[in-house]
């Protein structure tokens, strides 16, 4: 009788041992991503005491977030073709070592120049999320990865709702130093994961790093986004930022038109053809104007006094608290949208996203006089951010071949990095320039903000509706090469 029982006892134990590994990769993944994505927003809130603190205006101390977007967005695209390349593994333990490394340094900057070093340092860690998103896929069992990337899409969102939550209690009770030192810890635990505890991808595109496209793209994200962050302080019509916009814009088509003739590409923009790739971008952008809309509009509105007649008084730490329902709404929509992408694709679950976050988007624009229209409308942004990052990933990993994974999600993050910018952007503009007597933000702004993030919405339903069916996106995979379709689209039996 054992003699029979034993090779099933082995097997039961594999298939442990499998999903026990598979278990802790997602753990390490996830808290290098939630250390990122917290490093993003948790500098924002303190901007105006970490300037006093290092004796610098705030206009100056801005530049802690600046440097780290330009970073962010320069490398992540670099670091996730090198991920490509050379192995997933290798690139990942650099990025959160550089991560680590920014990290200690910012929280023991002495001065705004270490810090901003600090923070170019801490961008390297962009990669990330499509470096994740690529072990996921070639190392994680087939009926996993969809749950898996909604996840892993949601921490990104639930990271910067995190930092905004968690910033002001961290400054007032410990100092802005601390904001740091918290990250550090999360970033420690997931770099000795990844050294010791994920293995290194069979899967690889080898090749040489394209040189001439990774210097336009540079220049094009740099010059595109600084005259994004800056072009409220400087002035929308002012020369330099006209300028920068217009060889950001330039240097794009550039790019476009070099990565179309280099054999071995930084970006294969020949990709994003695919209807199932530029959908996918598209709903990314919304998504990363209506995120930071939130993160702008909800805690500015909650800090105004009451006496103006529309604000709530809340604290830093109050306001911050608003937000958690949001975030745990994003952590449970993210698993969720994982589940319905098993078993009827993305497109379901980016249309349900949109949907959620229009509407999430309309109940303050109608109203938001009442504490509860402020909650509501932030468990329905949950929602719809969870659903829709969870799919935008998801569609874009059964629309390439997994030896473009990192390559691909790459690019996904970088476009909603530049939508985040353009929404913070919008937003503060709309804010400074409707403004009462005694310097406060009108009603109005808010009321019109939030119209503004409504139509962005809609911008997304709309990419979300075009987006192909599964039948569609099977013909489309099949024809760029996916040969692990037919796994991701639904369970083992």
């Amino acid at each position: 009788m054992s003699a029979v029982q034993s090779p099933v006892t082995g097997s039961v134990s594999t298939q442990k041992a499998t999903r026990s590994r598979g278990t802790a990769i997602i753990l390490f993944l996830s808290l290098g991503g939630l250390s990122f994505a917290v490093l993003q927003s948790l500098v924002a809130p303190a901007l105006t005491t970490i300037g006093k603190d290092l004796g610098v205006a705030t206009a100056d101390a801005s530049w802690v977030l600046t440097a780290y977007l330009l970073s962010a967005a320069v490398l992540t695209p670099i670091l996730g073709r090198l991920g490509d390349m050379v192995g997933k593994r290798k690139v990942i333990i650099i990025v959160l070592a550089l991560l680590l490394v920014g990290t200690v340094l910012a929280a023991l900057a002495p001065n705004l120049g270490v810090l901003i070093v600090a923070r170019v340092l801490q961008g390297a860690a962009g990669a990330v999320m499509p470096l994740s998103i690529g072990i996921v896929r070639d190392e994680l069992p087939k009926e996993r990865v969809s749950v898996t990337i909604g996840l892993l899409s949601a921490i990104f969102g639930i990271g910067a709702g995190v930092g905004i939550v968690a910033a002001g209690p961290i400054v007032e009770g410990l100092g802005w130093h601390w904001l740091f030192w918290f990250p550090a810890i999360l970033v420690v635990i997931a770099l000795l994961g990844a050294i010791f505890g994920i293995p290194e991808s069979p899967v690889r595109t080898p090749g040489r790093l394209d040189m001439l496209g990774t210097a336009i793209l540079s220049i094009g994200l740099v010059a595109l986004l600084l005259a994004i962050s800056e072009g409220e302080k400087w002035g929308w019509g002012d020369g330099k930022t006209i300028g920068l916009l217009i060889l950001g814009g330039v240097a794009l088509i550039v790019f476009v038109f070099v990565e179309l003739r280099v054999k071995e590409p930084l970006i294969d923009v020949r990709l994003f053809k695919h209807r199932g790739v530029w959908t996918a971008h598209v709903v990314a952008l919304a998504f990363g104007f209506a995120m930071f809309g939130t993160f702008i509009l909800v805690p500015t509105l909650l800090q105004l006094p009451t006496i103006l007649g529309y604000g709530f008084g809340k604290s830093v730490s109050e306001a911050g608290l608003f937000l958690l329902p949001t975030v745990v709404a994003m952590v449970l929509a993210g698993v969720a949208a994982g589940i319905l992408i098993r078993r009827i694709g993305p497109k379901i679950p980016m249309i349900l996203g949109g949907v959620s976050v229009t509407v999430a988007f309309l109940i303050p624009a109608l109203g938001h006089a009442e504490e509860w229209q402020i909650v509501v409308s932030g468990i329905l942004t949950g929602i719809g951010i969870g659903m829709a990052l969870a799919a935008t990933s998801n569609a874009i990993v059964e629309s390439v071949p997994a030896t473009q994974t990192s390559e691909a999600i790459s690019a996904n993050t970088v476009i909603r990095t530049v939508g985040s910018s353009i929404g913070t952007a919008v937003i503060a503009a709309l804010i400074s320039s409707n403004i009462t007597a005694q310097g406060a933000p009108t009603d109005d702004a808010f009321t019109i903000g939030f119209w503004v993030s409504a139509a962005v919405g809609v911008l997304a339903i709309i990419a979300a509706l075009v987006a192909p069916s599964q039948r569609a996106r099977r013909r489309e995979a099949e024809a760029a090469g996916v040969d692990d379709f037919f796994e991701l689209e639904k369970p083992h039996k």
